[in-house]
């Protein structure tokens, strides 16, 4: 095990990027495998083999308005004779989908000096919250940031011992309540221990909601609310994460929680067991907001800064 992780760091970038590659060997063999047997020996560019392109793109996740988009402009550059070979669709495509994805930063208030940086961490069951915020704490950690946990998921004991233990983990100081306590108080009071203790990093964990349920929506909203009456522009950024697993439905999630709480980036998990890796695409389309993070795998450094570039190369190539 220490003979691989030196042979990675020794790796650097390259080594990085073979495991983005290897985390999205799924979606590859899904999108880019599927493109290359559908342009191979092909001469010309015909109606039948734009629909066969257009179910590849539809049946990888990538959605109907964001697929319907990249058909245009292949057609678009096709009527104007930009495109005459199949083989120049693939280039074309990845060119258009870049476009999509490089999605301006969305404005958020930053703390004043010497104040925390709050985020607060949402997203439904199951998707993966508490072990983002682990890895997310281990990476700030890892810059020399001082980081605190907050355990606003106040009704599962789990959820506060899952995060206890990651606050274990990676050398993080965990605010927690007992079992019941309400989610706003807990944040409250950890926004003054972070004050006080001079923290830099704060990350607030919340409960897995139902997006349908309207008091647990507003629930969230008023732990916002209390956040920004103990520390001015907090939480300065709102995390949505989001299971690749679940494709297309984890848009509409998207968009009721940016409806409802106004989302500045979304962290994508368990990329590496699907093949629905093109709702990345998707999503940066569909509704402009950045994707801040991408899960590859279970290592604590598997949760990794989304790089646009990098997606579409380690996905075509």
């Amino acid at each position: 095990m220490f003979g691989k992780r030196k042979k990675e760091e020794e790796g650097g970038e390259k080594g990085l990027f073979e495991r983005l590659r290897q985390g999205l060997s799924k979606t590859r063999g899904s999108l880019a495998g599927r493109l290359d047997r559908l342009f191979l020996g092909r001469k010309e560019i015909t109606q039948e083999l734009l629909d066969d392109l257009e179910e590849i793109l539809f049946t990888s996740d990538i959605g109907v308005a964001t697929t319907q988009g990249l058909i245009d402009s292949v057609q678009d550059a096709v009527s104007r004779k930009a495109l005459r070979d199949p083989a120049m669709v693939k280039d074309a495509l990845k060119e258009q989908m870049l476009s999509y994805l490089h999605v301006p930063p969305i404005d958020h208030p930053l703390p004043a000096a010497g104040e925390p940086h709050v985020v607060m961490v949402i997203g439904v069951n199951g998707v993966g919250k508490t072990t983002t915020i682990g890895k997310a704490a281990h990476r700030f950690k890892s810059e020399g940031k001082k980081v605190m946990l907050v355990a606003a998921d106040t009704f599962r004991a789990a959820a506060v011992e899952q995060l206890v233990i990651w606050g274990e983990r990676v050398g993080a100081d965990v605010i927690r309540q007992k079992s019941g306590s309400d989610p706003s108080a807990v944040v409250f009071d950890a926004l003054s221990a972070a004050v006080s203790r001079k923290v830099d990093m704060v990350l607030i964990d919340t409960a897995g909601r139902l997006h349908t349920q309207k008091n647990l929506m507003e629930e969230l909203q008023k732990i916002r609310r209390v956040a920004g009456k103990k520390l001015p522009g907090a939480p300065h950024e709102v995390w949505l994460v989001l299971d690749a697993t679940t494709g297309q439905n984890a848009i509409s999630q998207a968009q009721i929680f940016n409806e409802a709480l106004g989302v500045t980036g979304i962290v994508l998990t368990k990329l590496d067991g699907t093949a629905k890796g093109g709702i990345v695409i998707g999503i940066s389309k569909q509704l402009g907001i950045p994707i801040k993070f991408i899960g590859i795998g279970e290592k604590l450094d598997d949760l990794r800064p989304f790089n646009a570039e990098q997606f579409v190369q380690a996905v075509f190539e």
